[in-house]
């Protein structure tokens, strides 16, 4: 992989937790920036209040139970990516953005879920916890799965966001998401508890989203030799941001889109 030291130097950000608005407005915003020739960045970040989140294609009421949502506090957003719905509660959501100019985003779809990933895998055995990638953009741990992640390739850049799961509550996130018709909740709740794991679980304690953020940072730091400078978001990325909250993510013709 040819690669040169500006290449390989990203923005570093951990902006904690926001609303799923928010969230998803920076990660576009951070993508345009990149898109008008920024350094790549690689951010960490959390989700308050909880949220679900479907992906570009699906069809929001076939996936999500609005009335549960509202009734239980949880937001939902569509993502600018594809993939299924997630729950988003206790958990850490990277996002990794760089042009598809890179050297880690000139490789097919596949192949560079795999690369990227790696930093995940090595994030994980920083924190006591294995992890082998799989299919085509999971990781799991013990067998589980511990993390997905979806990718969107536009406006001439690459922008990958996954996460990684702190603990879980499937019986509440079965509340939120619809059931096939030919399963029952209860049915459903246990095929998934035998499928997916949390570091609580592997680890037997509490890991913070703190703890969880630096050790994947040394994680992708080390899988992709990146160097970091980190920042904070600056002011045009944070109005851009919000605008997008206020103007694409949070309204109906968005969420409604498929």
């Amino acid at each position: 992989m040819d690669k040169t030291p500006e290449q390989f130097s990203f923005r570093l950000l951990n902006t904690g937790f926001h609303n799923c608005y928010y969230n998803m407005g920076l990660d576009e915003a951070l993508l345009e920036g990149v898109s008008a020739g920024g350094k790549p960045v690689l951010r960490f970040y959390g989700w308050n209040p909880p949220a679900v989140s479907v992906g570009y294609f699906q069809g929001l009421t076939e996936e999500v139970d609005l009335d549960a949502c509202k009734r239980l506090g949880f937001d939902v957003v569509r993502r600018i990516s594809g993939g299924g719905a997630v729950f988003h509660k206790s958990e850490l959501t990277y996002s990794i953005i760089m042009g598809l100019d890179h050297p880690l985003a000139r490789a097919p779809l596949e192949e560079s879920y795999r690369t990227i990933c790696e930093g995940i895998i090595l994030g994980l055995k920083e924190l006591g916890a294995g992890g082998v990638f799989s299919g085509i953009n999971d990781i799991l741990t013990g067998g589980r799965k511990i993390s997905g992640n979806a990718q969107t390739r536009r406006l001439k850049s690459l922008l990958q966001h996954g996460t990684i799961l702190l603990d879980n509550d499937v019986d509440l996130m079965f509340k939120v998401l619809r059931v096939p018709r030919e399963k029952t909740r209860g049915t459903l709740a246990q095929e998934v508890s035998a499928r997916v794991t949390s570091l609580r679980s592997v680890l037997d304690r509490e890991v913070s989203f703190e703890e969880t953020a630096a050790a994947l940072g040394r994680g992708f730091a080390q899988a992709l030799g990146l160097d970091y400078e980190e920042s904070g978001v600056l002011p045009q990325e944070e109005i851009r941001a919000r605008t997008l909250a206020a103007e694409k993510f949070s309204t109906t013709e968005w969420l409604f889109k498929r």
